[in-house]
């Protein structure tokens, strides 16, 4: 019979300490008997033991991110690094990590550790947190007895896919933003403003231009249907927003037409490359096999096209085939990759050259968000100005023409 999982709670507890002196503090346990019994190995009399109330609305429990993974990493490493045994460092980092969920989160893993688990594989039971990168850098680390250094190299690559993914996202943030700004104000003129001309123009009694009698009519049509058009845009994307979750070949579609747009197509590319090259190198350099390494760098390319080509070159590399050829097969990765890893596989140092190449890949992808923020900014401003500025031209027409026939 399988034994049930026994879920753990965060208990706070007040006791004396070997000294005499009244402590206080939270613990992580199944029950309140085992953390008695938790506070009586650590040499502490517990005096009142009582789980911790649950603040309304889910307690404010924040979502783990990728931040927070680095810097966990980034700590656990520098104390480790300093001779700190790994539970006591595990506590030592939960106890002073702001975002709760995460807190509650290495308490589990800690316990897991102190029944005799390995790290690598108490943080496999936790994917959505713990990548499959993650973990086998963590393995490789436990069975070559340098842990402190290849968490310190999950932190640095950690800080740097997630600079990628912050300039890409500024880079297709403000125009998005803008756009909706401009809708906004578009949609609040044709259903308030426009309206108000329409009455004014009725008491002239003359015929008015047609672009004045185009947009009214447009603004009668909003008036007139604004619920079911809302409805049926609020409908749009939500389906679409779903079809992109469950279907594969949709998320495809939009992936290969993002890669081949004009101005952010290279972008994505670029940054596909450099998210390649980086995590190659970090899981080469700790010693991952090679295969065992595609196969997690698939997952880390924030592409289905490249994850679907890394994908098909572990198979190839499985067989025998080198690396550079199984890349220059696929037509994907620029030729610069292709010959820095040729020259890595002839000299042994792949990770080096790769690293090398993500470095300026990374460089390339900070220019490029900068000049692409540069190109759209007065670009979004014209058809802003466009936009809005011919609304209130269609409105003063009539105006106009009444002035000259005066």
């Amino acid at each position: 019979m399988k034994q049930r999982a026994h879920k753990t709670a965060v208990f706070l507890w007040q006791g004396i300490d070997r000294q005499g002196a009244r402590v206080k503090g939270e613990l992580s346990a199944s029950s309140p008997v085992l953390a008695r019994a938790e506070l009586r190995r650590q040499g502490l009399k517990p005096l009142k033991v009582r789980k911790k109330p649950q603040p309304l609305f889910g307690g404010g429990k924040k979502r783990i991110t990728a931040a927070d993974i680095s810097i966990f990493s980034r700590q656990l490493a520098t104390m480790m690094s300093a001779g700190v045994p790994l539970v006591q460092a595990f506590e030592i980092v939960a106890r002073g990590h702001h975002n709760r969920s995460m807190r509650e989160l290495l308490l589990r893993i800690k316990g897991d550790i102190e029944s005799g688990t390995s790290m690598a594989a108490a943080l496999r039971k936790y994917p959505a947190c713990f990548d499959a990168l993650v973990c086998n850098l963590v393995a490789a680390g436990e069975h070559a007895g340098v842990l402190d250094i290849l968490l310190d190299r999950i932190a640095t690559y950690k800080e740097k896919t997630e600079s990628i993914k912050g300039k890409l996202k500024k880079a297709m943030f403000y125009p998005a933003a803008v756009i909706i700004v401009a809708l906004i104000v578009t949609v609040v003129i044709m259903l308030f403003v426009i309206p108000q001309f329409k009455a004014l123009f009725s008491s002239f009694g003359a015929d008015l231009p047609a672009f004045t009698r185009l947009v009214i009519a447009l603004s009668d049509l909003m008036r007139a249907y604004w619920l079911p058009m809302a409805l049926g845009a609020a409908a749009s994307v939500y389906a679409l927003v779903a079809a992109w979750k469950r279907s594969q070949a949709l998320r495809d579609a939009l992936d290969r037409i993002a890669l081949r747009l004009p101005v952010l197509g290279p972008l994505r590319h670029k940054a596909a490359v450099a998210r390649f090259a980086r995590t190659l190198s970090t899981l080469f350099a700790a010693g991952v096999p090679l295969v065992e390494a595609l196969d997690s760098v698939s997952g880390a390319t924030g592409s289905v096209v490249y994850a679907k080509a890394v994908t098909t070159m572990r198979d190839e590399v499985a067989t025998g085939q080198s690396l550079q050829v199984a890349m220059r097969e696929r037509e994907l990765f620029p030729h610069m990759l292709v010959q820095m890893t040729a020259i890595g596989e002839e000299s042994g140092a792949l990770d080096a050259m790769l690293g090398k190449v993500a470095d300026a890949y990374e460089e390339q992808v900070d220019n490029a968000v900068d000049a692409l923020s540069s190109l759209l900014e007065p670009l979004i401003m014209v058809v802003i100005g466009g936009l809005v500025g011919s609304l209130v031209v269609a409105m003063y027409l009539p105006i106009f023409k009444l002035a000259a026939v005066i």
